[in-house]
């Protein structure tokens, strides 16, 4: 198995490199002190396992986490905190260690990674509150408070911020499941935050166009408009 250690701290990353060392069959092919540079190296190196710690400077392990692409490695959390817990198995997390890390409990992830690496379906996160978006080789931190609507490209989607737009590397319907509730569908490959909206335009047939506080028009089917306007009531 290759993997990723994601630690802003020098010591805590160079203590779980040695303990690693002990098992033949994983390879920590790479280590990350911030979330941005986790990204860059997930996608260079496509490890099969990230080790990642939560509390980090500008955006937490979770915020990174939603941030991977769909076909992202396994997930294990590594934190000085148990209040995480929860969210991590919500998460579908293989493991979450606690600092200082005990050889025989990372002997047991070690087990559960072997079992389910590959195999393991790509995690819900729960709502972040920041994205990390690579674009054009730059790394963007994007509040997602700040999204107004999102496209989707193919197995990209188009992040559409005020006055520019950014593409990310996953499916509409995978992003959507990491940021419900704030965002609802409109279109098969169209969905707006529901605090951006500003009016719902009729335009026959059951069809409607969804009018942004920015000026941006954004179309609604038939199939998706009922659920729009529940939303929005609520």
């Amino acid at each position: 198995m290759r993997a990723l250690i994601v630690d802003d701290e020098a010591l805590a990353r160079s203590k779980l490199l040695r303990m690693l060392r002990v098992f033949p069959d994983v390879e920590v092919v790479g280590e990350a002190i911030d979330g941005a540079t986790a990204l860059t190296l997930a996608e260079q190196l496509r490890p099969d396992v990230i080790f990642l710690d939560v509390q980090m400077p500008e955006v937490d392990g979770f915020d990174v986490a939603a941030s991977l692409p769909d076909d992202a490695p396994a997930l294990v959390f590594v934190t000085a905190f148990d209040q995480y817990a929860l969210r991590a198995f919500d998460a579908q997390a293989v493991d979450y260690l606690l600092k200082p890390v005990e050889p025989e409990r990372l002997a047991r992830t070690v087990q559960r990674l072997r079992a389910s690496v590959r195999v393991t379906p790509r995690p819900s996160v729960g709502a972040p509150a920041q994205l990390m978006i690579v674009d054009r080789g730059q790394t963007h931190i994007v509040r997602c408070a700040e999204i107004e609507w999102l496209e989707a490209a193919d197995n990209y989607v188009n992040i559409h911020l005020p006055g520019r737009s950014l593409l990310m590397r996953r499916t509409l319907t995978a992003l959507l499941n990491d940021l419900d509730p704030m965002f609802v569908r409109t279109h098969r490959g169209a969905a707006v935050a529901l605090a951006a909206v500003l009016a719902v335009r009729p335009e026959g047939k059951g069809d409607a166009t969804v009018v942004l506080r920015s000026g941006a028009e954004v179309p609604c089917s038939r199939q998706h408009r009922a659920a729009l306007m529940q939303r929005l009531q609520r």
